[in-house]
């Protein structure tokens, strides 16, 4: 076998993050990562072919139960639990399929980047790629704001049938547009999605990829660079903001928390100066601006906590019916939280009909994939979080970062697609940076 055969070229990790604003414009978006999994399988099991063996993570028997605990929990998927729209199987089966693909594909992602060299693809350059995506989120932010109706028909989405690509779930895969928008502190205003589909999804990947431009930066040894860095991050409050978005606040301060705490331990004792300078600063920020009235004007506006303790409590009693595997997926309510007459309509898809487990990754776990799935799931990134925990290098505490903050946006974020696929590289470069035993 030639050397060439024993490698993995980069350009399947490199070319999903680096050319994330094409695919997002064709709609292809998360399309992408199913796309790029095939070739991904199939370098693998050449340079397998080749002699050169091909690793798992640690901690992939974790993984591996909650994969299993996907898939047997589909045997569920007929059962209609008290108070949820009844379906045959079948009409479920899609979303399903759909959710295993991704899960699939996710892992070809995280064992092809995990097993990728430096030579092949440096740790340096998959945090700069990673940084990246960081910039692309608040530039997508910031589009947001300013065009919020900005949207346009994709290729991709050209190519369906009308009656396909006209439902909600449809376009947020294949429907390029910069904003939601949304009624929630008194008049329709937009809310930052580009081009990640939703809100929440864009406040979930701002937290995941947030420490990977801060390392990027750390790592160069260009001024230009490292003041870009901090300009990009002052700017991103814009957007942040103006998400409205409080798991997206509430997972900075843990990012801000724990990484402190991971460099007081490391002895880095300059942190608690500059964490109190932090602080004043983007305190005398939403103070001098009307950044501070519209924070102040989202906490005096709760409205969509009613649904979500309507849909926790209902995932909550559906665990209890199918505590081992689940119902093999998510369930619509009959009705809304205050009336079963209200539902959903070719008019207001919104109305009513709630997914229970739509509302956070945690809940669909328990719903979705009962016991069993949830600790896989659990097990797989607490493990990598107390394998990898003497990692003290900036990679080793952004990756652990990005982690921690994934424990607390599971609470009311789902995570597929991108979300789960930035924890999964986050998993890939603490492994690396551990099999390189850069810990110190």
């Amino acid at each position: 076998m030639s050397p060439k055969s024993r490698s993995l070229p980069s350009w399947p990790v490199a070319g999903i993050l680096l050319l994330y604003p094409l695919w997002w414009a064709l709609g292809l978006g998360v399309l992408i990562f199913p796309m790029m999994a095939a070739p991904m399988v199939f370098l693998l099991l050449r340079r397998r072919s080749a002699g050169r063996p091909v690793r798992l993570p640690p901690g992939f028997v974790w993984w591996v139960i909650f994969l299993a605990a996907v898939v047997i929990s589909i045997a569920a998927l007929g059962a209609d639990p008290p108070g949820t729209v009844p379906e045959r199987a079948g009409e479920r089966l899609v979303a399903v399929v759909y959710k295993l693909s991704m899960y699939g594909s996710l892992t070809v992602l995280l064992v092809y980047a995990g097993n990728l060299t430096d030579a092949e693809l440096s740790r340096r350059r998959l945090v700069r790629l990673l940084g990246g995506m960081f910039v692309l989120t608040v530039l997508g932010g910031l589009l947001g704001m300013v065009a919020g109706n900005f949207e346009f028909t994709s290729p991709v989405e050209w190519l369906l049938p009308s009656g396909v690509r006209n439902k909600g779930f449809v376009r947020s895969l294949v429907h390029p547009y910069a904003a939601q928008i949304m009624d929630l502190v008194g008049g329709e205003k937009p809310r930052p999605a580009a081009p990640w589909g939703y809100t929440n999804t864009w406040g979930n990947n701002f937290c995941l990829l947030a420490p990977w431009l801060v390392v990027a930066a750390w790592a160069s040894h260009r001024t230009g660079r490292r003041a870009l860095a901090v300009l990009c991050l002052a700017v991103s409050v814009v957007p942040a903001v103006a998400s409205l978005n409080r798991g997206l606040w509430i997972g900075v301060g843990l990012l801000l928390v724990y990484v402190a705490v991971r460099h007081v331990m490391a002895g880095r004792l300059w942190i608690l100066v500059l964490l109190p300078l932090l602080g004043a600063t983007l305190t005398v920020a939403l103070t001098a601006t009307p950044l501070g009235t519209t924070v102040q004007a989202r906490l005096d506006n709760g409205k969509s906590n009613g649904v979500r303790s309507f849909l926790v409590d209902k995932a909550l009693d559906g665990f209890t019916g199918s505590p081992v595997i689940g119902y093999g997926g998510t369930r619509d309510t009959l009705g809304g939280r205050n009336s079963i007459a209200v539902g959903e309509s070719a008019g207001c898809e919104r109305c009513g009909n709630f997914t229970v487990g739509g509302n956070g990754q945690l809940w669909q776990l328990l719903y979705a994939h009962g016991a069993a799935g949830t600790v896989g799931y659990l097990g797989f990134f607490g493990y990598g979080l107390w394998r990898f925990r003497r990692d003290r290098t900036p990679i080793g505490i952004a990756g652990s970062a990005a982690l921690v903050s994934s424990f607390s946006a599971m609470l009311w974020y789902n995570s597929l697609v991108t979300p789960l696929a930035f924890m999964v590289l986050a998993y890939a470069l603490l492994w690396r940076n551990w099999i390189e035993g850069n810990t110190d």
